[in-house]
């Protein structure tokens, strides 16, 4: 690999898994790619078998997509799109149809990326989407990429930060049934997840002093105790707490009207109580060039803020927006952190 001491010319090598091969990743990934100013800045790294990727070349007729295959990482080139072989030649693509031998690959791809950026080989790690009841098996009992890879990182907790221009968007509770979310939402957790997003927002997105607002979790943020207890005895004391130690956060906030009114865009970070309150509106607001960020990790990985759409896979009706968008946060993260640094 090139030297990296010389920063000015230094171009972060991103290590990108291939997710479920029948669903939308690899075309996303290929079309996202399928763009020689990306290599001006960085050097992509696809963890898939070359007959893959010329499988999903071939479908979305982009025969002017090239890469370097290799077996290692060690192997790259730079200013070059390369992909490792993980020497899976038996595997059958077919796109639209979720397989439990799809699973089985997107773990694979995974755990050969998580080795490489382990051993240093890789500076940050972008996810193509894998379907989450296809990959369980007896070592993998995950609900999704986060929380894997916050286990993978040993890290005490991580934070589910989807982040775009106009908006970033982290919650409390991620992958958990609805039933319950209202005992999962205590003090601790929620001074947890402020801490993470405090912290994320002044080292991975270089914001000195972040403004932050907080959502309630009952509808109207309880109306007063009328529609519910937690705003006034969990979430306000967490809040004026973290204001008295000089943080600039406030709320709780009734979801539905902070977004209606784009209250959002007065703040630097929104920590919602739960999945859906906060993906919902984002996905409303920024579908097309949202990014999935996992905040609080010692590794940098960020994902396309969509699942595997299985129904349009192989159709290249897939927007690679998100994946693009994914791969140059994940870069741009590694500069703002050597800069908080």
């Amino acid at each position: 690999m090139e030297d990296s001491s010389n920063k000015k010319d230094h171009k972060p090598v991103i290590g990108i898994s291939i997710g479920d091969i029948n669903g939308v990743g690899p075309e996303v990934v290929i079309k996202a790619l399928n763009d020689n100013r990306m290599l001006k800045h960085l050097t992509p790294v696809i963890y898939a078998d070359g007959r893959v990727i010329s499988f999903y070349r071939k479908q979305l007729n982009l025969q002017n997509f090239n890469y370097n295959q290799t077996k290692t990482i060690d192997k790259i080139l730079h200013r070059k799109v390369n992909v490792i072989n993980l020497n899976e030649q038996g595997v059958e693509v077919t796109p639209g149809h979720g397989t439990t031998e799809g699973g089985n690959y997107a773990l694979i791809s995974l755990r050969r990326c998580m080795e490489d950026l382990k051993s240093g080989k890789i500076e940050a790690l972008v996810t193509a989407p894998l379907s989450k009841d296809l990959v369980q098996t007896d070592d993998f009992k995950f609900p999704g990429h986060t929380e894997f890879l916050t286990s993978e990182d040993g890290a005490k907790d991580s934070l589910m930060f989807l982040v775009a221009d106009e908006l970033r968007v982290g919650v409390v509770t991620g992958h958990i049934p609805l039933k319950e979310v209202h005992t999962k939402v205590t003090e601790e957790l929620i001074s947890q997840k402020l801490q993470l997003m405090i912290k994320s927002l002044k080292k991975d997105f270089g914001i000195k002093k972040p403004r932050i607002a907080v959502m309630g979790l009952n509808p109207h943020a309880g109306e007063n105790g009328l529609l519910g207890e937690e705003e006034e005895k969990v979430i306000a004391p967490v809040i004026h707490e973290f204001k008295n130690k000089g943080n600039l956060v406030f709320g709780p906030f009734a979801a539905d009207g902070f977004f209606g009114s784009r209250q959002y865009t007065s703040f630097d970070g929104i920590l919602a109580m739960y999945h859906d309150q906060g993906l919902i509106p984002f996905k409303n607001i920024a579908f097309s060039n949202g990014v999935n960020f996992t905040a609080g990790l010692s590794f940098i990985r960020t994902s396309p803020d969509h699942g595997t759409a299985f129904g349009i896979a192989g159709k290249n009706e897939a927007d690679e927006t998100s994946m693009r968008n994914a791969v140059y946060a994940a870069a741009d993260i590694i500069k703002n952190r050597e800069e908080f640094q």
